[in-house]
């Protein structure tokens, strides 16, 4: 049985890598792309949505859905672990599923699974991440979800420690974690995660080059997934075996 996916923001630049891949996998056909200007009804009849929007109108689109009693896979940049709270009784009183992925790159996945495998055994932790200058918002969904899994990583150790925080240039704090985010001409994507103890630093760092390629293994992965779903995820190291676990 072939699931017909509604695809929103599809003609955008991670809308027109899923579609790329949704036709070209099998089991799974777009049924509808829908932009900006696009009604919501145009969801009626699909097997699962696929939210590829904007930070501003993802929530209506995740809503949507729920209403009507569709499976999400969002990749919309944007949903904080508190979004997603709020988010989530809409989805569990709906009886649907949706996961949520800050990043499709594996490279990605494994390395803020490694930053928050090392966050407990250093002090500070700074991340600082850069995209293409046309990227709405800032800090990176990617940096928000590492830095919440290293706060989680480090319940028991507490805060990290952010001297002059309180200072403009120190980035912003999230989850205690100061992240500095770049916006640039020449630069895809990529997150340097930067963690110091007494006489050594260690630097975990992800550059993405060619975003159809590094997205699209987990973009395969995540279809399937979500379409099955039932309940709240967050993460592409829900879906994949990292042989280690993320804390949150």
């Amino acid at each position: 049985m072939t699931t017909r996916v509604a695809l929103v923001g599809a003609s955008g630049k991670l809308g027109t890598i899923i579609g790329r891949v949704i036709e070209q996998l099998d089991g799974f056909e777009v049924g509808a792309m829908l932009g900006s200007s696009s009604s919501m009804d145009e969801l009626d009849g699909a097997g699962l949505v696929v939210d590829a929007s904007t930070p501003g109108s993802s929530a209506e689109v995740v809503r949507a859905a729920a209403d009507r009693g569709i499976n999400l896979l969002v990749g919309t940049s944007g949903w904080s672990s508190e979004r997603i709270a709020q988010i989530r009784p809409v989805i569990d009183e709906a009886g649907t599923g949706a996961l949520f992925v800050p990043n499709f790159s594996l490279g990605s996945v494994l390395g803020t699974a490694l930053a928050t495998l090392a966050a407990p055994f250093f002090g500070s932790v700074e991340i600082i991440e850069a995209h293409q200058h046309t990227k709405i918002d800032s800090p990176s969904g990617t940096a928000v979800r590492t830095a919440e899994l290293i706060a989680a990583a480090r319940s028991e150790q507490g805060p990290v420690d952010a001297p002059h925080v309180d200072q403009r240039a120190r980035g912003q704090q999230v989850a205690s974690v100061p992240v500095h985010s770049l916006r640039r001409p020449g630069v895809i994507a990529k997150q340097e995660v930067i963690l110091s103890g007494p006489g050594e630093t260690l630097s975990i760092v992800h550059d993405t080059v060619e975003p159809a390629s590094a997205y699209a293994p987990g973009i395969r992965l995540a279809l399937p997934f979500a379409r099955d779903l039932r309940g709240v995820v967050v993460g592409l190291e829900n879906v994949i075996d990292l042989g280690i676990r993320p804390r949150a």
